[in-house]
């Protein structure tokens, strides 16, 4: 059976079971995932970001500190999404403007704003 780099993330928070076997499995560890999942919890935020600062470290390493490191408890959080590029791309076809300016102006705007934008009924009167 393959291994996951939630496979990982679960073994930390979880079992406590080593599954770090062989070479394969170093490689399929992702540092940065497992940072960034961690980062989410007030008691193991520090411990990531112990790892972000040491980020040199052979992936072995940085398995096994949080292994013997984080308590085991149950942890799920969604992970933060950027938003939508549709709705970027809405502000910027509308307005004429650059990516840039566009979430700017999207940052002012109301959803509904936004929903009207998303509808595209604007694009209608113009391509007519």
């Amino acid at each position: 059976m393959a291994i996951g780099p939630f496979d990982f993330l679960n073994s930390i928070n979880g079992d406590k079971k080593d599954i770090m076997l062989d070479e394969y499995d170093e490689q399929v560890y992702q540092p940065f995932l497992i940072n960034r999942s961690l980062s989410y919890f007030p008691d193991t935020l520090f411990l990531a970001n112990e790892m972000n600062i040491a980020h040199r470290l052979p992936v072995r390493l940085q398995y096994s500190f949080y292994l013997h490191s984080v308590r085991p408890k149950k942890r799920f959080a969604k992970w933060i999404k950027r938003g939508t590029e549709d709705d970027v791309q809405n502000v910027m076809d509308y307005y004429g403007l650059t990516h840039d300016k566009a979430l700017e102006v999207l940052k002012c705007l109301t959803p509904a704003e936004v929903k009207e934008l998303a509808a595209g009924a604007w694009r209608e009167g113009v391509s007519k």
